[in-house]
Protein backbone atom coordinates (compact mmCIF):
# COMPACT_ATOMS: atom_id res chain seq x y z
CA UNK A 1 0.00 0.00 0.00
CA UNK A 2 1.30 3.33 -0.94
CA UNK A 3 2.62 5.55 1.53
CA UNK A 4 -0.74 8.38 0.83
CA UNK A 5 -3.36 5.17 1.02
CA UNK A 6 -1.72 4.54 4.60
CA UNK A 7 -1.95 8.47 5.71
CA UNK A 8 -5.31 8.61 4.32
CA UNK A 9 -6.75 5.25 6.27
CA UNK A 10 -9.53 6.03 8.97
CA UNK A 11 -9.09 4.51 12.53
CA UNK A 12 -12.48 4.42 14.03
CA UNK A 13 -13.03 5.08 18.00
CA UNK A 14 -16.09 4.85 20.18
CA UNK A 15 -17.25 8.05 21.49
CA UNK A 16 -16.90 6.50 25.30
CA UNK A 17 -13.25 5.21 24.64
CA UNK A 18 -12.35 8.59 23.08
CA UNK A 19 -13.60 10.47 26.35
CA UNK A 20 -11.92 7.82 28.70
CA UNK A 21 -8.80 8.70 26.81
CA UNK A 22 -8.93 12.66 26.79
CA UNK A 23 -9.93 12.58 30.65
CA UNK A 24 -7.18 10.36 31.70
CA UNK A 25 -4.17 12.76 29.54
CA UNK A 26 -6.14 15.58 31.12
CA UNK A 27 -5.84 14.43 34.43
CA UNK A 28 -2.24 13.23 34.32
CA UNK A 29 -0.85 16.51 33.13
CA UNK A 30 -3.05 18.16 36.40
CA UNK A 31 -6.27 19.49 35.46
CA UNK A 32 -8.96 18.12 38.36
CA UNK A 33 -11.13 15.19 37.57
CA UNK A 34 -14.11 17.14 37.14
CA UNK A 35 -12.67 19.56 34.88
CA UNK A 36 -10.95 17.09 32.65
CA UNK A 37 -14.63 15.41 32.30
CA UNK A 38 -15.88 18.59 31.00
CA UNK A 39 -13.44 19.43 28.51
CA UNK A 40 -13.05 15.85 27.45
CA UNK A 41 -17.25 15.85 26.60
CA UNK A 42 -16.71 18.85 25.09
CA UNK A 43 -13.87 17.83 22.62
CA UNK A 44 -15.63 14.58 21.93
CA UNK A 45 -18.98 15.98 21.38
CA UNK A 46 -16.88 18.25 18.93
CA UNK A 47 -15.85 15.05 17.15
CA UNK A 48 -19.50 13.64 17.08
CA UNK A 49 -20.36 16.58 15.16
CA UNK A 50 -17.61 16.01 12.51
CA UNK A 51 -16.28 19.34 13.46
CA UNK A 52 -12.93 17.22 13.46
CA UNK A 53 -10.45 20.91 13.86
CA UNK A 54 -11.65 21.23 17.48
CA UNK A 55 -11.86 17.44 18.65
CA UNK A 56 -9.89 15.32 20.62
CA UNK A 57 -7.13 15.95 18.24
CA UNK A 58 -6.62 18.74 20.24
CA UNK A 59 -4.78 17.28 23.23
CA UNK A 60 -1.61 17.62 22.09
CA UNK A 61 -1.38 21.44 21.65
CA UNK A 62 -3.51 21.75 25.16
CA UNK A 63 -0.75 20.17 26.73
CA UNK A 64 1.91 21.62 25.08
CA UNK A 65 0.70 24.59 26.73
CA UNK A 66 0.37 23.24 30.05
CA UNK A 67 3.70 21.91 29.67
CA UNK A 68 4.87 25.63 28.43
CA UNK A 69 3.14 26.99 31.43
CA UNK A 70 1.32 29.67 29.86
CA UNK A 71 -2.49 27.10 30.39
CA UNK A 72 -2.91 26.33 34.05
CA UNK A 73 -3.99 23.49 34.55
CA UNK A 74 -5.54 23.73 37.84
CA UNK A 75 -6.84 26.87 37.64
CA UNK A 76 -10.09 26.67 38.80
CA UNK A 77 -12.55 29.84 37.40
CA UNK A 78 -14.85 32.68 39.41
CA UNK A 79 -18.00 33.63 39.21
CA UNK A 80 -19.27 37.08 40.47
CA UNK A 81 -23.16 38.02 40.21
CA UNK A 82 -23.11 41.36 38.59
CA UNK A 83 -27.18 42.11 38.69
CA UNK A 84 -30.04 39.74 38.65
CA UNK A 85 -29.25 38.72 35.05
CA UNK A 86 -25.53 39.95 34.45
CA UNK A 87 -22.49 37.77 36.06
CA UNK A 88 -18.92 37.56 35.34
CA UNK A 89 -16.43 34.51 35.20
CA UNK A 90 -12.77 34.72 35.66
CA UNK A 91 -10.92 31.86 33.95
CA UNK A 92 -8.41 32.40 35.81
CA UNK A 93 -6.16 30.88 32.88
CA UNK A 94 -8.22 28.30 33.15
CA UNK A 95 -9.00 25.76 30.32
CA UNK A 96 -12.01 27.89 28.16
CA UNK A 97 -14.42 25.19 28.24
CA UNK A 98 -14.38 24.92 32.07
CA UNK A 99 -14.89 28.79 32.47
CA UNK A 100 -17.10 28.85 29.10
CA UNK A 101 -19.67 26.01 31.01
CA UNK A 102 -19.43 27.45 34.46
CA UNK A 103 -20.75 30.63 32.38
CA UNK A 104 -23.52 29.18 30.59
CA UNK A 105 -24.90 27.23 34.05
CA UNK A 106 -25.21 30.40 35.55
CA UNK A 107 -26.60 32.45 32.17
CA UNK A 108 -29.42 29.83 31.89
CA UNK A 109 -30.09 30.01 35.81
CA UNK A 110 -30.82 33.72 35.63
CA UNK A 111 -32.97 33.03 32.78
CA UNK A 112 -35.08 30.44 34.24
CA UNK A 113 -35.99 33.20 36.85
CA UNK A 114 -35.85 36.40 34.74
CA UNK A 115 -36.38 35.64 31.14
CA UNK A 116 -32.52 36.32 30.17
CA UNK A 117 -28.72 35.92 31.53
CA UNK A 118 -25.85 37.29 30.01
CA UNK A 119 -22.56 36.22 31.38
CA UNK A 120 -18.92 37.94 30.22
CA UNK A 121 -15.65 35.48 30.68
CA UNK A 122 -12.34 37.30 31.12
CA UNK A 123 -8.91 35.56 30.70
CA UNK A 124 -9.71 32.31 29.51
CA UNK A 125 -8.46 29.95 26.64
CA UNK A 126 -9.46 28.24 23.22
CA UNK A 127 -13.08 26.80 24.44
CA UNK A 128 -13.07 24.70 21.03
CA UNK A 129 -16.92 24.00 18.90
CA UNK A 130 -19.02 26.85 20.21
CA UNK A 131 -21.84 24.69 18.94
CA UNK A 132 -21.35 22.67 22.72
CA UNK A 133 -22.65 25.95 24.81
CA UNK A 134 -25.38 26.07 22.40
CA UNK A 135 -26.39 22.70 23.15
CA UNK A 136 -25.91 22.79 26.21
CA UNK A 137 -28.63 25.78 26.77
CA UNK A 138 -30.74 23.82 24.14
CA UNK A 139 -30.82 20.67 26.37
CA UNK A 140 -32.06 23.28 29.35
CA UNK A 141 -34.66 24.29 26.75
CA UNK A 142 -33.13 27.29 26.38
CA UNK A 143 -32.10 29.50 23.55
CA UNK A 144 -28.60 31.38 23.13
CA UNK A 145 -25.98 33.11 22.08
CA UNK A 146 -21.99 32.40 22.10
CA UNK A 147 -19.78 34.76 21.20
CA UNK A 148 -15.75 34.63 21.66
CA UNK A 149 -12.58 35.99 19.98
CA UNK A 150 -9.30 34.58 19.06
CA UNK A 151 -5.73 35.53 17.97
CA UNK A 152 -5.50 37.30 15.02
CA UNK A 153 -6.08 35.74 11.58
CA UNK A 154 -8.41 37.91 9.51
CA UNK A 155 -7.07 41.06 8.09
CA UNK A 156 -9.83 43.91 8.37
CA UNK A 157 -11.30 44.53 4.87
CA UNK A 158 -8.73 47.07 2.77
CA UNK A 159 -5.87 45.58 5.11
CA UNK A 160 -3.19 43.24 4.58
CA UNK A 161 -2.16 42.24 7.73
CA UNK A 162 -3.61 39.66 10.41
CA UNK A 163 -5.78 42.03 12.98
CA UNK A 164 -8.91 40.27 13.67
CA UNK A 165 -9.30 36.86 15.12
CA UNK A 166 -11.59 33.75 12.78
CA UNK A 167 -14.32 33.97 15.66
CA UNK A 168 -17.12 31.90 15.86
CA UNK A 169 -20.29 33.27 16.03
CA UNK A 170 -23.43 31.19 17.28
CA UNK A 171 -26.38 30.75 18.52
CA UNK A 172 -29.62 28.33 18.70
CA UNK A 173 -33.09 27.43 19.86
CA UNK A 174 -34.82 24.43 20.60
CA UNK A 175 -37.03 22.89 18.44
CA UNK A 176 -40.39 20.53 18.75
CA UNK A 177 -41.21 16.70 16.92
CA UNK A 178 -38.06 18.93 14.45
CA UNK A 179 -34.46 19.01 15.02
CA UNK A 180 -33.48 21.80 16.95
CA UNK A 181 -31.82 25.37 15.28
CA UNK A 182 -28.12 25.38 15.41
CA UNK A 183 -25.93 27.97 13.65
CA UNK A 184 -22.22 27.58 14.82
CA UNK A 185 -19.91 29.53 12.06
CA UNK A 186 -16.53 31.44 11.45
CA UNK A 187 -16.61 34.95 9.60
CA UNK A 188 -13.72 33.19 7.24
CA UNK A 189 -14.36 31.52 4.11
CA UNK A 190 -13.01 28.91 6.21
CA UNK A 191 -12.25 27.74 10.09
CA UNK A 192 -8.94 28.41 10.50
CA UNK A 193 -8.91 25.01 12.45
CA UNK A 194 -9.38 23.26 9.03
CA UNK A 195 -6.32 24.69 7.86
CA UNK A 196 -4.17 23.45 10.63
CA UNK A 197 -6.14 19.76 9.94
CA UNK A 198 -5.13 20.07 6.56
CA UNK A 199 -1.12 20.94 7.51
CA UNK A 200 -1.58 17.76 9.96
CA UNK A 201 -2.95 15.38 7.35
CA UNK A 202 -0.33 16.34 4.55
CA UNK A 203 -3.33 17.74 2.27
CA UNK A 204 -4.29 20.44 -0.18
CA UNK A 205 -6.41 23.20 0.74
CA UNK A 206 -8.78 25.32 -1.43
CA UNK A 207 -7.26 28.12 -3.00
CA UNK A 208 -10.17 30.76 -1.67
CA UNK A 209 -9.82 30.01 1.71
CA UNK A 210 -6.10 31.92 2.28
CA UNK A 211 -3.30 33.87 1.08
CA UNK A 212 0.48 33.48 1.88
CA UNK A 213 2.43 35.58 2.92
CA UNK A 214 3.44 37.80 -0.21
CA UNK A 215 -0.46 37.73 -0.60
CA UNK A 216 -1.28 35.10 -3.28
CA UNK A 217 -3.49 32.68 -3.24
CA UNK A 218 -2.45 29.24 -1.63
CA UNK A 219 -2.90 25.67 -1.28
CA UNK A 220 -0.53 24.87 0.81
CA UNK A 221 -1.59 24.69 4.82
CA UNK A 222 1.60 25.89 5.91
CA UNK A 223 2.16 28.56 3.76
CA UNK A 224 -1.67 29.52 4.85
CA UNK A 225 -0.68 29.92 8.32
CA UNK A 226 2.18 32.13 7.49
CA UNK A 227 -0.31 34.75 5.64
CA UNK A 228 -3.94 35.03 6.35
CA UNK A 229 -7.10 34.07 6.20
CA UNK A 230 -9.61 35.34 3.91
CA UNK A 231 -13.36 36.94 5.15
CA UNK A 232 -16.06 35.63 4.01
CA UNK A 233 -18.77 37.91 1.95
CA UNK A 234 -15.61 40.69 2.25
CA UNK A 235 -16.62 43.43 4.60
CA UNK A 236 -19.04 41.53 6.16
CA UNK A 237 -17.07 38.99 7.91
CA UNK A 238 -14.54 41.28 8.53
CA UNK A 239 -17.54 43.36 10.44
CA UNK A 240 -18.46 40.01 12.06
CA UNK A 241 -14.62 39.72 13.07
CA UNK A 242 -15.03 43.04 14.58
CA UNK A 243 -18.32 42.67 16.90
CA UNK A 244 -17.17 39.26 18.34
CA UNK A 245 -13.94 41.01 19.41
CA UNK A 246 -16.01 43.93 20.94
CA UNK A 247 -18.31 41.79 22.95
CA UNK A 248 -15.54 38.88 23.94
CA UNK A 249 -12.87 40.76 24.24
CA UNK A 250 -13.45 44.54 24.53
CA UNK A 251 -16.34 44.02 26.75
CA UNK A 252 -15.04 41.28 29.48
CA UNK A 253 -11.76 42.83 29.94
CA UNK A 254 -9.96 40.63 28.28
CA UNK A 255 -7.35 40.74 25.17
CA UNK A 256 -8.72 42.40 22.14
CA UNK A 257 -7.56 44.05 18.71
CA UNK A 258 -4.95 41.53 17.77
CA UNK A 259 -3.63 41.26 21.23
CA UNK A 260 -5.09 37.52 22.17
CA UNK A 261 -2.17 35.06 21.64
CA UNK A 262 -2.23 32.56 19.13
CA UNK A 263 -2.71 28.75 21.16
CA UNK A 264 0.25 27.55 19.16
CA UNK A 265 2.38 30.55 21.02
CA UNK A 266 4.29 29.57 24.11
CA UNK A 267 5.36 32.86 24.85
CA UNK A 268 2.10 33.93 27.10
CA UNK A 269 -1.51 33.11 28.19
CA UNK A 270 -4.06 33.35 25.58
CA UNK A 271 -6.44 35.42 27.60
CA UNK A 272 -9.93 35.06 25.39
CA UNK A 273 -13.03 36.60 26.25
CA UNK A 274 -16.25 35.22 25.29
CA UNK A 275 -19.92 36.32 25.59
CA UNK A 276 -22.85 34.29 26.52
CA UNK A 277 -26.59 35.05 26.55
CA UNK A 278 -29.27 32.80 28.25
CA UNK A 279 -32.68 33.36 26.73
CA UNK A 280 -35.88 31.57 28.18
CA UNK A 281 -37.77 30.68 25.04
CA UNK A 282 -41.47 30.78 26.51
CA UNK A 283 -41.26 34.85 27.64
CA UNK A 284 -44.16 35.64 24.89
CA UNK A 285 -46.24 32.46 24.26
CA UNK A 286 -45.90 29.03 25.83
CA UNK A 287 -43.15 26.45 25.43
CA UNK A 288 -45.26 24.47 23.39
CA UNK A 289 -46.12 27.12 21.35
CA UNK A 290 -42.54 28.33 20.45
CA UNK A 291 -41.49 24.39 19.62
CA UNK A 292 -44.36 24.23 17.26
CA UNK A 293 -43.57 27.58 15.76
CA UNK A 294 -39.63 26.53 15.30
CA UNK A 295 -41.13 23.16 13.67
CA UNK A 296 -42.60 25.36 11.00
CA UNK A 297 -39.37 27.39 9.84
CA UNK A 298 -37.56 23.94 9.49
CA UNK A 299 -40.16 22.38 7.33
CA UNK A 300 -40.40 25.28 4.95
CA UNK A 301 -36.67 25.25 4.88
CA UNK A 302 -35.84 21.52 4.16
CA UNK A 303 -39.19 20.81 2.06
CA UNK A 304 -39.22 24.04 -0.16
CA UNK A 305 -37.89 24.06 -3.95
CA UNK A 306 -34.55 22.91 -4.91
CA UNK A 307 -32.30 24.24 -7.18
CA UNK A 308 -31.05 22.49 -9.64
CA UNK A 309 -28.27 19.81 -8.53
CA UNK A 310 -29.54 19.88 -5.28
CA UNK A 311 -30.61 16.33 -3.83
CA UNK A 312 -31.46 17.77 -0.25
CA UNK A 313 -31.83 21.18 2.11
CA UNK A 314 -30.70 21.30 5.41
CA UNK A 315 -31.99 23.17 8.47
CA UNK A 316 -28.54 24.66 9.96
CA UNK A 317 -27.05 22.22 12.36
CA UNK A 318 -28.54 19.61 10.74
CA UNK A 319 -25.90 17.71 9.01
CA UNK A 320 -23.50 17.85 12.33
CA UNK A 321 -26.70 16.26 13.95
CA UNK A 322 -26.94 13.66 11.15
CA UNK A 323 -23.22 13.14 11.35
CA UNK A 324 -23.33 12.97 15.14
CA UNK A 325 -25.75 9.76 15.05
CA UNK A 326 -24.32 7.81 12.91
CA UNK A 327 -20.54 8.65 14.62
CA UNK A 328 -22.36 7.43 17.79
CA UNK A 329 -22.59 3.79 16.12
CA UNK A 330 -19.77 3.69 14.16
CA UNK A 331 -17.26 5.83 16.33
CA UNK A 332 -14.76 8.73 15.28
CA UNK A 333 -12.20 8.36 12.80
CA UNK A 334 -8.77 9.47 13.14
CA UNK A 335 -6.08 9.05 10.76
CA UNK A 336 -2.77 7.41 11.42
CA UNK A 337 -0.54 9.91 12.58
CA UNK A 338 -3.48 11.78 14.58
CA UNK A 339 -3.80 8.14 16.56
CA UNK A 340 -0.15 8.54 17.18
CA UNK A 341 0.03 12.27 18.34
CA UNK A 342 -2.28 11.19 20.74
CA UNK A 343 -1.00 7.64 22.30
CA UNK A 344 2.63 9.79 22.32
CA UNK A 345 0.22 12.04 25.03
CA UNK A 346 -0.85 9.24 26.62
CA UNK A 347 2.64 7.48 27.10
CA UNK A 348 3.91 10.62 28.52
CA UNK A 349 1.51 10.63 32.00
CA UNK A 350 0.80 6.97 31.76
CA UNK A 351 -2.69 7.31 31.31
CA UNK A 352 -4.63 4.54 28.62
CA UNK A 353 -3.89 4.96 24.65
CA UNK A 354 -6.97 4.98 22.60
CA UNK A 355 -8.42 2.09 21.87
CA UNK A 356 -9.59 1.47 18.14
CA UNK A 357 -12.15 -0.19 16.84
CA UNK A 358 -12.96 -4.04 14.77
CA UNK A 359 -15.07 -2.23 11.80
CA UNK A 360 -15.81 -6.04 11.19
CA UNK A 361 -17.48 -6.35 14.81
CA UNK A 362 -20.03 -3.59 13.97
Amino acid sequence: MAESEVEAQKFYVQPADAEAYAKGVLEGNGVPAANAAVVARCLVAADLRGVDTHGVNRIPSYMARIRQGVLDSGAEPTLNELTPVVAQVDAHNAFGFVAAHMGMIKAIEMAKTYGIGMVSVKHSNHFGMSAWLVQQAIDDGMMSLVFTNSSRALPVWGGKEKLMGVSPIACGAPGGEEKSFILDMAPSVAARGKIYKAKRRGEKIPTDWALDAEGNQTDDPAAALEGVMLPMGGPKGSALSVMMDVFSGVLSGSAFAGHVTNPYDPSKPADVGHFLVAIKPDLFMSLEDFRARMDYPYQRCVGCEKMAGVDRIYFPGEIEQITEERRRTEGIPYVEAEIKALNEEAERVGSAKLRIVDQDQI
